[in-house]
């Protein structure tokens, strides 16, 4: 299927610790940041709640060459078919849909007046990358994150 890794079972693919690097371009000031870290991707402990991932994904970020710590939590849960997941901010608010049977994905998440576009692409078994372009009068960016298995 070309450049792109159709993946049939997402949450099966998502699981487990990844090395995690992240390019951050500021479009509309030419400021650019790098995240480095790593998300774990483990079961969800809440008593009740969906099948899914907790996504916990913690490292540095270095804006304008000051370090800081950062971290954020997603919830995946299981979609309509295994290739397919429903990701949540922490809070239980909608993000985005996902859809990996192809190996390549696009999701939309409007936020107040900007647009979040993200593309999903999976190379392989042990490497993906997210490409967030966040367009509108609050932000223009770029944001570029490569995800390789830690073994």
């Amino acid at each position: 299927m070309g450049e792109f890794w159709p993946v049939a079972d997402v949450l099966g693919y998502l699981g487990g610790s990844w090395r995690v690097e992240r390019a951050v371009r500021d479009l509309a000031s030419g400021a650019e940041g790098r995240f480095t870290g790593t998300t774990v991707f483990g079961p969800l402990e809440e008593p009740g709640s969906a099948h899914g991932l907790l996504h916990r994904e913690s490292g540095t970020f270095v804006w304008q060459g000051t370090p800081r710590p950062a971290e954020r939590t997603l919830r995946f849960l299981s979609g309509p078919s295994p290739a397919t997941a429903v990701v949540r901010f922490s809070d239980g608010r909608p993000f985005h849909d996902l859809d990996l049977s192809t190996g390549r994905y696009v999701a939309d998440h409007p936020c107040a007046a900007d647009l979040y576009r993200g593309e999903f692409t999976v190379f392989g078994q042990d490497r993906w990358r997210t490409v967030w372009r966040v367009g509108g009068p609050a932000k223009d960016l770029v944001l570029t994150t490569d995800y390789t298995r830690l073994t």
